[in-house]
């Protein structure tokens, strides 16, 4: 089983490459930690991954952050789960899973939410969550603003 560690700001170039697999519209590890480091992380951001022995940057990542609404009460939010290409298929994700599970529990959270996009290349993710006991309880809905 694939040890799983917390990614703490200053060390957020460790998750950029396998960030950058499932948000390329970051461009770069610079641009992706300004954002995480900067954005995210004061409101609540974490990060995890899973490291090869020999490796500085993680090759599985999962973002999340712990939050309150009026439809889901006290919850975690998976906002990022991402491995690189190499090392899918090893059981990374499913991991970091039950990392996000156990912090979710320690937190005394009621649930943990997540959106995945549709379409042929999410099948391996959507099999991932159903596999690790998540449901589809609901549709996304989203729109571009454009001025």
């Amino acid at each position: 089983m694939a040890e799983v560690s917390e990614i703490y700001a200053g060390q957020t170039r460790r998750a950029a490459t396998a960030m950058l697999t499932l948000r390329p519209r970051w461009q770069s590890a610079e641009a992706l930690m300004e954002f995480i480091d900067g954005r995210l992380r004061p409101n609540g951001y974490r990060l995890a991954g899973v490291f090869n022995d020999d490796l500085e940057a993680a090759v599985s990542v999962i973002g999340c952050r712990e939050s309150w609404s009026t439809a889901w009460g006290h919850h975690l939010y998976v906002n990022d789960l991402s491995t690189i290409p190499d090392a899918r298929g090893r059981g990374h994700a499913d991991s970091l899973i039950r990392w996000v599970l156990a912090e979710a529990l320690r937190l005394n959270c009621e649930a943990i939410h997540l959106d995945s996009g549709v379409g042929a290349d999410r099948a391996a993710a959507h099999r991932l969550y159903m596999r690790n006991n998540f449901a589809i309880t609901a549709h996304h809905f989203g729109r571009a603003i454009v001025s």
